[in-house]
């Protein structure tokens, strides 16, 4: 007797989107923060002709082509007040490194590339991370993994 089995079907994660008013900026900021490439159609225009509506969804792919980070365009997207506030996070991103030269090597470029500094634990004993708002608002981490 074969057995049926009713398909249970489990989602997976296709990519983490980001609303911003400025699409294009925002997802310039993170592809230049962790070097991720953009998928094949959404690179920066380098011909002065205008973006065009494929700037309102913009998507970043890790080495193998898997979708991780999207940007989509919205008419406003106030910053989160985060830690408190009146607009609370919705999410976050967590990144990590493997060392201090690292973190210091990535909260350099993240603030040259319009990153603030919301939390600076880099020298906690307990989990050394740093807390940015990206140049749209929102918050992101970086950690050293401990141990």
């Amino acid at each position: 007797m074969t057995e049926t089995r009713t398909p249970s079907p489990t989602p997976r994660l296709r990519q983490f989107v980001l609303d911003a008013e400025d699409s294009r900026a925002l997802a310039e900021f993170y592809h230049h923060l962790t070097g991720l490439p953009y998928i094949e159609g959404d690179e920066p225009r380098t011909d002065g002709a205008p973006e065009g509506s494929n700037a309102n969804f913009l998507v970043l792919t890790d080495g193998d082509g898997v979708r991780r980070l999207a940007f989509q365009k919205v008419p406003s997207m106030p910053p989160p007040t985060w830690p408190e506030g009146p607009r609370p996070q919705m999410m976050h991103l967590d990144f990590e490194v493997a060392s201090d030269a690292e973190l210091q090597a990535v909260q350099q470029r993240a603030l040259e590339l319009g990153a603030t500094v919301l939390d600076d634990r880099a020298d906690d004993s307990d989990e050394r991370l740093i807390v940015f708002a990206d140049p749209a608002g929102h918050p992101f981490c970086v950690f050293i993994p401990a141990g």
